[in-house]
């Protein structure tokens, strides 16, 4: 495969055979190298080939092997010119997103109620591979039409909340009569859970600000003490993405689509399987902004008790909520010309721009607040959106993986990690600690070096550097 560096931190896949548009990887050379050694170039060449594909097919500094598109991978298809739709530019964990609240916490409250902090976290967030949730399945009928409003209208955080969360907590033009009922079995009684992997409750301290204004927005200050979720939609949304693989995999044919991966099983936006997906997709999306939301509520209410103070005196407010696995029609210039194209943002975050109407009028001026967790016990950051983003308003979602889970787990135990961690001074509270090696820190590429890309490609700037403290593990 050809690869040159066309501009610095930005590398190049020609355009040739049946690529319909070039790739385009925003890297440093070392995050390039570690691409090439799991094939997700390739991936990004397999994308390209995706009929209605427009501009090029991207990945982000993040990038690396996923199911048919590389995770961080960035596409985008013409809607009205037979564009498709592939649930493997989603995702399994549809709507899997990040949330981060800020408090008038200080680091020194911290420190004095360390354990005391962490341990009704600990009792408070369900966690792990099965079942287990705050909210009963008699939420689940109204949260799946209209996301985190119902968890809200069912006691959970406020309404506050819902101005500073993507699409307000809730994914337009959902239908509940479309998702299956292994699905809902799957999911119906994990509403308000975090999951396993590569998802976690992490207590932070803002270590450095970068932009003394975007963070005073956002409410970010030196010292203070933040929390971060990272979770998804659970097995509803697992089974709903199991389920339209395979619809869509049947119906390439009748469409006249052939793809080089059958993992990038794809349809046109505009067909009965493309909209029954995109309902099934945005359903699921409401499910997991509604579970975040309830998390948000249950890790407030964890801190108030462990301090043995009122909820509203901790003034935890959410900074913002944003997804990185989901499918979005939005209008972008195309070759000098207005739009209407389906972005697939695969381990991707929208990064909105300045003034932009879809932002909350406090964030206006100076962009989205997009949030770019590290690896567990390194960093994590929050960035703001770029004026002139070269990737559909897209930027990175995290640090990303550089060894697979199962070579992760061979280097040191899960017990070593947490010693190693808590050597750290970061608390750690697991679901299980065998698997924590499978998320150490050495599992990641370097979180600095991932903002610094999405800076020098002006996917984003950074705002403030946040070190954990503290973690709940899946």
């Amino acid at each position: 495969m050809q690869l040159r560096e066309a501009t610095p931190g930005v590398w190049e896949i020609p355009k040739e055979g049946d690529m319909h548009v070039p790739g385009r990887v925003f890297a440093t050379e070392d995050l390039i190298a570690a691409a090439l050694d799991d094939q997700a170039l390739q991936q990004v060449r397999n994308v390209a080939t995706l009929p209605g594909i427009v501009v090029a097919s991207m990945a982000m500094p993040d990038i690396h092997w996923g199911y048919g598109f590389p995770i961080g991978g960035v596409a985008a298809t013409d809607v009205e010119a037979g564009g498709v739709i592939s649930p493997g530019g989603v995702g399994f964990d549809i709507c899997c997103g990040v949330r981060l609240l800020t408090s008038n916490l200080v680091a020194d409250d911290f420190e004095r109620h360390r354990t005391a902090i962490m341990d009704r976290l600990d009792q408070a967030i369900p966690r792990g591979l099965g079942e287990g949730a705050i909210a009963g399945r008699g939420l689940l009928a109204d949260v799946l039409e209209r996301g985190a409003e119902a968890a809200v209208d069912a006691g959970f955080g406020t309404g506050d909340d819902l101005e500073r969360c993507e699409e307000r907590g809730r994914s337009a033009g959902g239908d509940p009569g479309v998702i299956s009922e292994l699905a809902l079995r799957r999911g119906g009684r994990q509403l308000g859970s975090l999951g396993a992997g590569n998802h976690f409750l992490e207590v932070q301290i803002v270590e450095s600000v970068h932009d003394e204004t975007a963070a005073e927005a956002f409410g970010l200050a030196e010292g203070t003490m933040c929390i971060m979720i990272h979770c998804g939609s659970r097995g509803l949304g697992h089974q709903t993405c199991t389920d339209h693989l395979k619809v869509l995999g049947a119906a390439m044919a009748r469409h006249g689509i052939t793809v080089p991966d059958r993992q990038l099983a794809c349809v046109p936006v505009r067909s009965a399987e493309g909209e029954r997906y995109l309902k099934a997709m945005n359903t699921s999306a409401n499910f997991a902004w509604a579970n975040r939301h309830i998390l948000a509520h249950a890790a407030r209410e964890a801190v108030a008790k462990a301090l043995g103070v009122d909820v509203d005196s901790l003034g935890m407010r959410l900074v913002y909520d944003v997804a990185h696995n989901l499918a979005k029609l939005e209008r972008h210039p195309v070759d000098g010309t207005e739009r209407l194209v389906c972005v697939h943002r695969k381990g991707a975050t929208r990064a909105l721009p300045p003034g932009h109407p879809d932002l909350p009028e406090d964030f206006r001026s100076v962009g989205q607040p997009v949030l770019i967790p590290g690896s567990m016990g390194t960093a994590s950051w929050v960035l703001a959106g770029e004026p002139d983003n070269p990737a559909f308003r897209s930027a990175a979602h995290g640090a990303g993986r550089l060894m697979s889970r199962k070579k992760a787990l061979k280097v040191s135990s899960g017990r070593e990690v947490r010693h190693d961690l808590e050597a750290q001074g970061i608390s750690v509270r697991p679901g299980s600690t065998k698997l924590l090696s499978e998320e150490a820190p050495y599992a990641y590429k370097d979180v600095d070096a991932v903002v610094d890309t999405c800076r020098l490609a002006g996917l984003a700037r950074p705002v403030a550097r946040l070190r954990p403290v503290g973690v709940v593990k899946g």
